[in-house]
This record gives structure tokens, sequence and C-alpha cells, in this order.
């Protein structure tokens, strides 16, 4: 299947998102702007001040005539220091609450991306857009846009200071503007492409590392670790040259800055000269003059500086609004409910790339109760059968219902309140055992999770330490694989649903765990539909049918008896199976 990564939103977009995230906290962004322009107004006394004790020191004022100014300082600083720190943090909190509120529309909009679409992507991109640029965009609210727009505000008041003494000192600052503003341009039109690419980048090297590492085991086995290293090291080697190239770029920006500050103070300063030698300004109001514009060298570069984090995380932020954006797919009316368990497929055709069928004229009739056991070789197509039938795929060609009602007219609760797919994979959730049975029925009481775990003799569970309060998961109590299926089961018991499909749902247990979760999994079937991806041909044995499928094709279905008895391709597997049994 080739990745079609998830779309990224253009900057137009993008701000557009964070203009209307910034209208939902009107009242805090006005006290935030509001704080730090008094902090920065405060700052910005301490220059003329200075300016004045120079004169009078200029001018052989007395000693008891600098008190004053000195205390006016020292209020000043601690003015400054206040607000500055109360400001600081308004504008970090009101970041981070426009942050969260973004994160939570990332979530909830990509839980709700259909399956398939993901897997497209690949698992390396969604998951390097919740991590690492949730990661950069955390960073830049809570270290880069306080300091950014302390550095704004600096720069345009600061400005207007300087008009205020003389406008020509004004005018003398500026001539560094042209370098720095050509600097800026420069930049960003080489640093946002060069960031955007390096996120897609970090996204392929994450997918390939968790796809190597998930498929270890088989890598090692089909000798593949030659290869999936080399794809590694190549994937490795691009992120590793394209940060090389960011940092290059950003040595070259900074020597153009340092350029810019050489350029304005020698114009400062030789307007200052001017002034003070034709008396238009006295050498007090130069030195404030020389103070501001040395005051600007850490706002400038640190606003001009932060240009770089702005690109980062402007392209982290555009991943973000990106999925954010994905229009939801439009539910279906759902005015039919599925009415028993039934399950009807109809000429069933899939593909995962154009072209290239898995899956062609596929019959099914599964009546309510039954339960069929779906057989063949790797690769013959029942996991694809077994996931367009819950849902998770939706077929090229044919119909599948449920309950009588096509599962293209059910909405996406009404399948998952129909159909439960559990496959070998089984995630644990951190958090308490209660809350992670809880998943299948929010509403369910302590006795009706202990009676769902009875029903697949999780008799584990009276050894825990804490019962059903027992953390479980990632820095928790860890389960086995045998436990973890078993809290599947559990689920599904509990979640309750009319029609169950388990995919090799034992595939992972081990000979002694698989025939435990077998006994499990009879038991969660019981009075249900089931659909059952067969590892174990025992499970086929015990099934009402067996549907046997090659090459996307189904070539057999039966009971079990009645294809052995056939001698056909069940035969022959059954016969394959029972043998590897015998010199296991």
């Amino acid at each position: 299947m080739s990745e079609v990564l998830l779309p990224t939103a253009t900057p137009r977009r993008t701000r557009a998102v964070v203009a209307g995230l910034l209208r939902r906290h009107r009242g805090l962004t006005a006290a935030a702007l509001a704080t730090m322009v008094a902090a920065t107004a405060f700052g910005l006394v301490a220059a003329p001040v200075l300016g004045h004790i120079v004169d009078l020191v200029a001018g052989g004022g007395a000693p008891g005539e600098l008190i004053g100014p000195v205390l006016l300082l020292v209020g000043v600083a601690l003015a400054h220091g206040v607000l500055a720190t109360l400001g600081v943090a308004m504008v970090a909190r009101l970041g981070e609450g426009i942050l969260a509120r973004l994160r939570e529309e990332f979530v909830e909009r990509a839980l709700e991306l259909p399956l398939d679409q993901v897997e497209r992507a690949g698992s390396g991109d969604l998951t390097s857009r919740v991590t690492n640029d949730v990661t950069v965009i955390g960073t830049a609210v809570r270290e880069a846009l306080p300091e950014f727009v302390q550095a704004v505000l600096i720069i345009g008041l600061t400005l207007a200071g300087l008009a205020v003494l003389d406008w020509r000192f004004m005018v003398a600052a500026l001539a560094a503007a042209p370098v720095q503003l050509w600097t800026v341009r420069w930049y960003a039109r080489r640093a946002g492409p060069l960031y955007a690419t390096q996120r897609v980048a970090a996204g392929s090297l994450q997918h390939q590392l968790l796809g190597t590492f998930a498929g270890a085991p088989t890598v090692r086995a089909l000798r593949l670790t030659g290869r999936h290293r080399d794809q590694v090291t190549a994937r490795s080697a691009e992120t590793v040259e394209l940060t090389m190239r960011g940092i290059r770029l950003q040595t070259r920006f900074f020597a153009r800055l340092n350029l810019a500050e050489l350029l304005g103070l020698a114009a400062v300063l030789v307007a200052g000269f001017l002034l003070v030698r034709d008396g238009a300004v006295t050498l007090g109001a130069a030195t404030a003059a020389a103070l501001y514009f040395h005051g600007l060298f850490n706002p400038v570069n640190t606003a001009l500086a932060l240009v770089d984090d702005a690109q980062s995380a402007a392209a982290s932020l555009a991943r973000l609004v990106g999925v954010v954006d994905l229009p939801a797919a439009a539910a279906p009316a759902g005015r039919a409910a599925p009415v028993d368990g039934a399950v009807k497929v109809a000429g069933l055709a899939h593909e995962y790339v154009p072209g290239q069928e898995v899956l062609r004229g596929v019959h099914l009739d599964i009546a309510p109760g039954e339960r069929v056991a779906l057989v063949g070789a790797s690769g013959a197509g029942k996991s694809t059968v077994a996931k367009l039938v819950a849902g998770v795929h939706r077929p090229v060609r044919g119909s599948i219902s449920l309950g009588g009602v096509d599962l293209t007219e059910l909405t996406p609760d009404q399948v998952r309140r129909t159909v439960v797919l559990i496959t070998q994979e089984v995630y644990v959730f951190a958090g308490t055992l209660a809350d992670d049975l809880r998943l299948a029925r929010p509403g369910a009481s302590d006795d009706e999770l202990r009676a769902a775990l009875d029903r697949v003799h999780a008799s584990w569970v009276a050894t825990l330490p804490d019962g059903l309060a027992t953390v479980v998961g990632e820095g928790g109590h860890r389960l086995t694989v045998a436990q973890a299926q078993q809290l599947a089961l559990a689920r599904l018991v509990l979640a309750d649903p009319p029609v169950a499909i388990l995919d090799e749902a034992t595939a992972e247990a081990g000979s002694a765990g698989a025939r435990e979760l077998e006994a499990a999994a009879e038991r969660a079937l019981a009075g249900r539909t089931a659909v059952v991806v067969a590892h174990r041909l025992t499970q086929a044995a015990t099934a009402d049918r067996v549907v046997v499928l090659e090459a996307g094709r189904v070539v057999e279905a039966g009971p079990h008896t009645e294809l052995i008895a056939a001698g056909g391709r069940y035969a022959a597997l059954w016969q394959a199976w029972a043998s590897s049994r015998l010199t296991d």
C-alpha cells in the first residue's frame, strides 16, 4: 500500500485558525497585551533617566540632585520586573490554552479518521504530528512566544522613544532596518520549505523505526535485517542532512544580523555627535539615544532569531491544522437499525493498490448466531474480509449488510454497536484495569466488570495487588499476551455486540496460552454471530461452517467434517496442520 500523507494546511488557513482560537480568549489576550505594554514602557524609562543623570554630572550639579533620579531608576526596575513577569506568564497561559484546544481538536478529529486513511498515511505520519509537532509548538508557546511579544513591544516603543528625543535619532536607527528586513525575507524563503521537509522526513524515519521494531521477529526470521538497517540508515542520513542544512542557514542568518547592528549603531553615534555639536540636543539625550539603540540589540536579535522557531512551529502547526480541517465523512442517516446478527456479503472485491485486487467475487451468507471460520494461506484475503465486514475499510465493489441493513446506511455508532473486531494486537491503555474495561461500556458497574472477566476465565485478576483498581499498561502492571487478549475478550462481553470478529486473536499466545484463549473465546462468542480468522485449525473444527479462501476467492465452504470427507483444499490444509502438530 503506497503512502498518502495526511494533509498540511496552507499558511493562510493556519493563521485563520489561530485567529479564531485567539477570539475565544479575548479577555486574556487583551489583559496580557496591556500588561506587556506597561512592562515595556516602564523598562524604557531607564534610558532617559540615565541621560538626565549624565546631563546633571556634565553640568556640575550637586550630588544631592542625583538621589531622585536614582530612586526613580530603582522604582522603574521593580515595576518593570513585576509587570514583565506577570505579562510573560499571561502570554504563556494564553498560548498553552490555545495549544490545548488545538490538541483536543486534533485528537478528536484523528480518532474519527477512517482507519484505511491512517493506514495509507503510515503510522509514523500521525504519531509524529501528535508527538514531535506538538512538542515543537509547546516549546514555542512556553518560551518563544512570550519572548517574541516582549521583543516586538520593546522595538516599537523604543523607536517611539528615539523619535521623542529627536526624530533624526529614529531615522539613524532605521539604517539597520533594510539589512534586517532583507535578512528575514531571505531566511524565511528558505527556512519554511526546509522545516516542512524536515517534518516529513522525521515522520518517515519514525514510521520506518516503528515498522522495524514492531516486526523485529519477522525481520530476523526472513533475514531482512540488512535491508531494514539500510533503510533506517538512509532515512536517518536524510534527516541529519536536513538538520545540518538548517544549522548552516542559521549561521548565515546571524552573520547578517551582526552586520545590521554595526551599521545601525554607527549611524546613531554619528547622528548623536552631529546633533550635540550643533546644540540640537544635550549630551544626555545623545546618551539616551545610544542606550536605546544598544538596548535594541537583544530584542531585535531575539525577534529575528525567533523567526527560526516561528518557522519551525508554523510548519508543525500547519500539520496539526491540516488534520483538524479534514472534512468529516458524511454520516448516513441511520434510519434503519440492524434487526439481528445476520451478515451478508455479496460480490465483494477490494484493492489496496489501484489495479491490484486482493479480493474478488466473495459471497458469504451468515445466519444469526452462526460461527464461521475463515481459513487459507497467508495473503489469501482472510483479514481483509474481516476488516471489510467490521467497517474498517470500504469495498471497491460489492455490498455488506449487517442485520438486514446495508453497511453504508449505518452510522459509525451503529456499526460500533453491531460489530466488534478483535485482532492479535491488543493495546492495554495506561490506567486502572476497571477504566480499561469500561472503554467498552462506560457505565458498567464493578460487578458487571467482574462478571465479564469471570466469563473469559481471567482468574489472574484475583492475584493483582489492587484488583480492578490495579494500574495496568505503560508504567503499571504489565499483562502477558494471553492476559491482554482475555482483557480484549472481556471488553467484547461488555460491549455485547450481535456480531463479533476475531482476527487471529490467539496467534501470539503460544500453544498453552492459545488453548486457554480459545476456550475463553468460545465463552465470549456464545450467543453471537462470529467470524473467526483461524490461525489454528482447531478453531475451524469447532465452527459451524468453514470458508476456505485462496488468492482472494472463496474456493470451498461447508462444515468441517464434510470438507474433510471431500478431500479438497481444506482437507489438505488440515492434513498438513495435523502432521505439523505431531512433529512439534
